[in-house]
């Protein structure tokens, strides 16, 4: 399996240039059946690495263009009157994927953006009166743009937590850079792409990462993590065991794609950052990223 992942990766990195870190976090979140949120300024190839992810996959893909009127009937679909029937006929909304864009997710607004928090929990959704699931897999990739630009409304600590991770793509470097300006349209590589990672091999690797183990006193570690982060200057809300568990998926599937069967402290300090940034920040840009380092300098990995 692990050679049918290296493959992906590979894949993958030749669309989206010089972000193989970023690319191999948004897999792990996949393999984790976790949800991934994207923030960074618009053009940066967040569009591109979801689009890739899902062809790359054979899964089916919708995107949703979140702005101010956007309404949760929008997202989640509507019942209408059929006459020829007789009865109301639901029509689903673009929510019913296997992986969902949420392209620049906080420009809707808050009551839109809570329509997702069912579905990203719990795999289905409740529409008048009835509970409707959801594909399997499901996976969500919201895109943010940064604060600081105008029109967006921050997305609350409950809705942040229930990404798995956030990863910020960042500039290319100029090598990078050089290759994409003198290559060709990345809509059009995205589109030939040919599925490798199918969804049986997807599924089987999904249930691998639940095989994988951790001993006691990697969990130890964890908990120290998540201790020390309730204690930090300034942090009104530390990690929450949703988020611990989170760190142990999430590791489990970064061992995985490594080859192992067990966790190692490398396999959480490689995580760590993309799962507990946007949960530290406590409504302050920027500084879940020097909370998260703080975290992984400060506390040992055996006590």
């Amino acid at each position: 399996m692990k050679k049918l992942i290296d493959g992906t990766l590979d894949q993958l990195n030749t669309i989206l240039l010089g972000k193989s870190e970023q690319v191999r976090l948004a897999l792990c979140c996949l393999l984790a059946r976790g949800h991934l949120l994207i923030e960074d300024i618009p053009g940066m190839g967040k569009t591109t690495l979801s689009h890739a992810l899902a062809q790359i996959t054979d899964l089916s893909y919708q995107r949703i263009q979140f702005t101010s009127d956007l309404l949760p009937a929008d997202v989640l679909g509507f019942s209408m009157f059929d006459r020829e029937a007789d009865h109301l006929v639901f029509h689903p909304g673009p929510i019913f994927a296997q992986v969902v864009l949420a392209d620049e997710i906080n420009r809707a607004s808050p009551r839109t953006q809570s329509a997702l928090l069912e579905a990203m929990e719990e795999r289905q959704v409740s529409i008048e009166g009835e509970t409707r699931p959801l594909p399997s897999p499901f996976f969500v990739i919201a895109t943010q743009n940064p604060l600081e630009q105008g029109g967006t409304y921050p997305l609350p600590e409950s809705q942040l937590d229930r990404f798995l991770m956030r990863v910020e793509l960042g500039y290319p470097d100029p090598r990078a850079e050089r290759a994409l300006l003198e290559g060709e349209d990345r809509r059009t590589l995205t589109q030939h792409l040919k599925p490798l990672l199918r969804p049986d091999d997807l599924a089987t690797l999904q249930q691998g990462v639940e095989r994988v183990s951790t001993s006691g006193a990697l969990l130890d570690y964890v908990q120290r993590l998540l201790e020390q982060s309730r204690q930090m200057p300034g942090v009104r809300y530390g990690l929450s065991p949703r988020a611990g568990l989170g760190i142990i998926r999430a590791a489990r599937a970064w061992a995985l794609m490594e080859g192992r069967h067990h966790v190692l402290p490398d396999d959480v300090q490689a995580i760590f950052p993309a799962v507990a940034e946007h949960r530290l920040e406590n409504g302050e840009s920027g500084r879940g990223r020097d909370r998260a380092r703080a975290l992984l300098d400060q506390v040992p990995v055996m006590s």
